[in-house]
């Protein structure tokens, strides 16, 4: 992984990570992330969904998106993904906090044409509930014509996590003030089945396998 003095974490560096492991654990726990870019000379930031395999990710989008029009032409950008895992409630206002991971990425993107094209929103569909491509119709000659993927090489990029409790000034621990966590955690509900959908279908494999995995 490269890093420069752009992707080198500052405030609170011993927080950061550098890592392919960490960074993309923290990637393929997400759901959507946030991409940064210039568009006719003002800051854009436009959120998307996302897949990864191996050091690349792909997003994608219709063809005349703003987005995706933009993005093809190589220009540089910047793409964040972030979770909380719990906030911190501390004995001062100023020491509150959350528990969190991020991770921020800088590169370009590249358009995927050809066969690529389909094992790219193959990998987008299986970030988002694996198995459930090959439960559907695939996408038909129309609809990946109105469709562009672009790939996003993950050569440069930090993580930066914050885990455990508060931090208190020391003359603060002797106040009586309640300090903690209150921990996150994001879980699928109950499926709420299509009013249009045929008598006597159930949740498919794929439906059943992440109800399990996100209880």
């Amino acid at each position: 992984m490269i890093q420069t003095k752009k992707s080198t974490v500052k405030r609170a560096p011993k927080r950061a990570h550098y890592d392919e492991e960490t960074i993309f654990s923290i990637l393929d726990a997400g759901q959507i992330c946030h991409l940064a870019f210039i568009h006719q000379g003002h800051p854009v930031v436009i959120p998307t969904i996302y897949g990864r395999t191996g050091n690349k990710l792909y997003i994608h989008g219709a063809t005349v998106s703003r987005l995706i029009t933009t993005l093809e032409k190589g220009i540089d950008i910047s793409l964040s993904v972030a979770h909380v895992d719990g906030l911190i409630l501390a004995r001062s206002a100023f020491h509150h906090s959350m528990n969190y991971r991020s991770v921020v990425l800088f590169g370009t993107a590249k358009l995927v044409e050809n066969h690529e094209k389909n094992n790219a929103l193959k990998v987008i569909s299986d970030h988002l509930i694996p198995g459930r491509w090959e439960e559907v119709r695939a996408p038909n000659f129309k609809e990946l014509k109105a469709t562009k993927v672009l790939e996003i090489f993950i050569n440069e990029a930090s993580a930066k996590v914050r885990t455990g409790g508060p931090i208190d000034d020391l003359e603060d621990y002797e106040l009586d003030i309640w300090a903690g966590e209150i921990p996150f955690k994001i879980h699928a509900q109950q499926p709420i089945a299509d009013e249009k959908l045929k008598y006597g279908l159930h949740e498919s494999a794929s439906v059943q396998a992440y109800l399990k995995r996100n209880k």
